[in-house]
């Protein structure tokens, strides 16, 4: 059997590399053959998948702080993550931000910085942000007309309007519903701001609320918002991979709603359903609400193994579900050999 293995990462636990890994640990034990094709969607653990971080710039952090920011380059290509500069995490989660105060311009630092290695095309992350200033203060950072012979693609995956980004995804940056508000009329006279300016109406691009309206900011200068999916399948080689498979192993930490709107997991099964190539899905946790296409089977960790297996041997856990699916051998106990 030829088992194609394309994961996310789950968040705070393990990355699509390391879930990779643990899937092919178990098709390889019961003398199948595995291809590791772990994948992102532009959120946090972008840059892991194409090789994780090669150069290390000093940027501005979300809020004001300078923070070490790691990206990927080949030499004409570079893959950034906003979240590596201007992320919620760096800015002590929802409790400890700052939506108000909450900056891009670490992200706009960073993009010079891959510009002044003198590549011609750069991929931006644009998940897991602290900010909803539409981008403003990378735009700030990085001046005018900066993408001349360079081609910069935001990759997103939501299709939220710029002038939506804070009703959207305000609350779960720490914005009370009197700051979404704010945020949000911030957001539309800045909307104003750049049509008057660059001639352009962010708010007519689909996706343009992306990272608190990054993605936006960034279209004004010249960037092109894309599905990050699709981006990192085609160049990870994802079609490929799943041509003569007759296994798809997917996953990520939470299976809700979202997964099919846009992420990794929904992209994975709905190319193999299309090529009528059986999935596994293995994540963290699950909605049991959401519906679940025909022909994919799902696993969560939590409930399989409990809470506290689930979190600190995740690996362990991965690697386990994958032998029972492929032996049949139904939902025993998680081994101490295996932990």
């Amino acid at each position: 059997m030829k088992v194609t293995v394309a994961p996310d990462k789950f968040r705070g636990t393990v990355t699509a590399v390391e879930v990779a890994e643990a899937v092919l640990n178990g098709v390889r034990a019961l003398g199948h053959d595995g291809v590791a094709v772990p994948l992102a969607d532009g959120g946090e653990g972008t840059v892991d998948v194409v090789g994780g971080p090669n150069r290390w710039t000093t940027v501005t952090g979300p809020l004001g702080d300078p923070v070490d920011a790691g990206w990927w380059t080949d030499g004409s290509t570079a893959v950034i993550e906003m979240a590596a500069a201007s992320g919620l995490q760096l800015a002590g989660g929802p409790r400890h931000n700052d939506p108000m105060a909450a900056t891009t311009r670490g992200t706009g630092e960073l993009i010079g910085a891959a510009l002044a290695s003198g590549v011609t095309r750069i991929l931006v992350g644009a998940g897991g942000s602290a900010t909803t200033d539409g981008g403003l203060g990378a735009v700030e950072a990085l001046g005018r007309r900066p993408f001349a012979g360079v081609t910069v693609s935001v990759c997103a995956d939501v299709t939220t309007r710029f002038t939506d980004a804070a009703r959207v995804f305000g609350p779960q940056k720490g914005a009370g519903s009197g700051m979404v508000a704010e945020l949000t009329a911030r957001l539309e006279n800045l909307r104003s701001r750049y049509l008057d300016d660059c001639g352009v109406d962010v708010d007519t691009i689909p996706g343009s609320g992306a990272a608190g309206g990054l993605a936006g900011g960034l279209v004004t200068l010249g960037a092109t918002v894309v599905e990050g999916f699709a981006t990192f399948a085609a160049l990870a080689g994802l079609d490929a991979a799943l041509a003569d498979a007759d296994l798809v192993v997917t996953g990520e930490g939470l299976l809700d709603a979202a997964s099919f709107q846009g992420k990794v997991v929904g992209g994975v099964v709905g190319r193999a359903a299309a090529l009528g190539i059986e999935t596994l899905v293995i994540v963290g946790q699950r909605d049991i609400e959401v519906a679940v296409p025909h022909g994919v089977t799902v696993v969560g960790l939590v409930e399989r193994f409990g809470r506290d297996l689930a979190f600190s041997h995740t690996a362990e856990c991965i690697e386990q579900v994958v032998r029972e699916h492929l032996s049949g051998t139904g939902q025993g106990n998680l081994s101490a050999g295996n932990r």
